[in-house]
């Protein structure tokens, strides 16, 4: 036998070693990791109105009297979170290292979540579970699948690298656990704000997932908010105004048609279609007898990884003004109210996505695709700072089968137990001492 054969040998006999023994240890400590999860669940975290810092303080207790490691606070100044559109938050973080070299990899969920909204049938804060004939045990609550699931994701993974080391499988590296509280009013406050405060400094970053993919890459978003401003006048003699619903329409018309174009052009990425355009809010005006004088409209633009977010924002401005440039008396004021930046797929990203592609497909018996999405999310702050970081975490095949910000938003829990495994073997390979 060559020496090669020998040592793959060696490496195949490693591999199912450390595979049976992290299905074990998660075997043992499902309930624990089902009965956290529930807690978290049941801690309402709804953003907005953002007033997240008591969901941090129970998940800091629940972390703490797991772990047996320091639980780290980075509590968001007051004012800093309401200029974020927040009234508190709280980062967490929980740091390992293991050994004495090696890579030093983030692990980040949010536990702020959407309002549940109408149309449930169940509590939203209940974490019921029921045994599904078709799907097994599934857990019901707000949150659930987006992404508490992947606070008890990640806090589990960590907790099966312990379970090996103590087994004596040798890791090099340090795992950081992130639980941030701003997802759903931009990470500002969140994942940007531990990086750019020098909290962290991962090389490698694993964000909150959502269905068995391996997520490589989604869409940017910019929000801009646009006045058209005229002057009012008695609807008996319009001439004496300046109609800005009528300058509206003309700036409407040109985005509609800039929507239409949008059409046409194709990103490459697989599970990303095209850029979109959305005009979600429009007010404006002051009774019906006078001539509007003022109308604000918002809208929402998606751009995929090939645009570049400074390019599409100054077409926009240039399209809305010259909507309106041969009106007189008309004047727009045109302000960013978000702009975030695409998730693009960074050369070492690939050592991730191979990884979580491998284990994915043994743990849950079904090819895994690598894919982009069209929402934003958290992770672009990570990649943004140049550290490679894919999406990947607990969830059902599609995020629509869990409802995710919708009403009985819920989680398989044997789905949660196999991203379990696929995240603490990734690690594994990842700290693999040599």
């Amino acid at each position: 036998m060559a020496a090669s054969d020998t040592t793959n040998e060696q490496e195949c006999r490693m591999t199912v070693s450390t595979r049976a023994l992290v299905h074990a240890f998660l075997e043992r400590e499902f309930i624990r990791q089902v009965e956290f999860l529930a807690e978290l669940v049941r801690v309402p975290s709804d953003n907005p109105p953002g007033d997240c810092a008591p969901a941090a303080e129970r998940a800091h207790e629940l972390l703490e009297s797991l772990l047996d490691l320091e639980v780290e606070t980075d509590v968001v100044p007051a004012p800093v979170a309401q200029a974020n559109g927040m009234i508190s938050a709280t980062n967490l973080i929980v740091r390992r290292r293991f050994g004495r070299g090696g890579v030093t990899i983030a692990l980040n969920a949010h536990g702020d979540v959407v309002p549940p909204g109408q149309g449930w049938t169940r509590d939203p804060y209940g974490a019921e579970i029921i045994d599904d004939p078709d799907h097994g045990l599934v857990m019901f609550g707000r949150g659930v699948a987006v992404s508490k699931s992947d606070f008890a994701t990640y806090t589990w993974a960590l907790l099966a690298l312990l379970d090996l080391e103590k087994q004596g499988v040798p890791l090099d590296g340090v795992v950081e656990l992130h639980f941030t509280y701003d997802e759903e009013s931009g990470g500002n406050i969140g994942p940007k704000r531990l990086i750019e405060q020098r909290l962290s400094a991962p090389a490698l970053a694993i964000c909150a997932g959502f269905s068995y993919a391996v997520t490589s890459a989604h869409n940017g978003c910019l929000h801009l908010e646009v006045e058209v401003t005229g002057k009012s006048g008695h609807a008996a003699l319009p001439a004496t105004g300046v109609d800005a619903l009528e300058a509206a329409t003309d700036i409407l018309n040109a985005l509609y048609s800039y929507r239409e174009a949008l059409t046409h052009i194709r990103s490459k990425v697989p599970g990303i279609d095209a850029p979109t355009l959305n005009i979600g809010l429009i007010q404006g005006g002051i009774n019906t007898n006078v001539v509007p004088d003022r109308v604000t409209m918002r809208l929402e633009r998606r751009i995929i990884p090939e645009e570049s977010p400074e390019a599409t924002e100054s077409q926009l401005r240039s399209l809305i003004e010259g909507a309106v440039e041969q009106r007189s008396g008309i004047t727009v004021d045109i302000k960013r109210i978000m702009l975030a930046e695409p998730l693009q797929e960074l050369p070492d990203a690939a050592r991730l996505i191979i990884a979580l592609r491998t284990h994915a497909e043994e743990e849950f018996g079904v090819a895994i695709p690598v894919q982009g999405v069209p929402l934003y999310t958290d992770a672009r702050h990570y990649a943004s700072a140049g550290i490679p970081t894919v999406l990947y975490g607990a969830g059902p095949k599609t995020l629509q089968e869990a409802n995710g910000h919708g009403a009985d938003e819920c989680l398989r829990l044997d789905d949660l137990r196999k991203a379990t495994a696929v995240i603490a073997l990734t690690l594994a390979d990842l700290l693999e001492a040599h």
